[in-house]
């Protein structure tokens, strides 16, 4: 059984407006990998050209932030909800 991707609006454009993606991965960097063979140009969204996650991209694993498990390298399996959330900055 795939993950579950859930795709901010912002990057929608590139899921063809899907909201909810079915994707393949053991790690969060292999699942943006086959986000990328997808969907391409999605993972120029998500990392920088040092192939690090974008600072203002957070990315959570059936709730949990993955800055908090292992980062790119944290494990996923089958059935996993993955959620991309960019940082929302302003205010007063």
């Amino acid at each position: 059984m795939p993950l579950l991707v859930r795709i901010p609006t912002p990057l929608r454009t590139l899921t063809k407006g899907a909201a909810e993606i079915q994707a393949r991965g053991d790690t969060v960097e292999s699942l943006v990998d086959d986000l990328e063979r997808q969907f391409p140009g999605l993972k120029e969204r998500l990392v920088d050209e040092t192939g690090e996650l974008r600072r203002f991209i957070n990315i959570y694993v059936n709730q949990e932030d993955i800055r908090f498990l292992q980062a790119k390298k944290t494990a996923l399996k089958d059935g996993d909800e993955v959620s991309i959330v960019p940082a929302i900055a302003g205010g007063r």
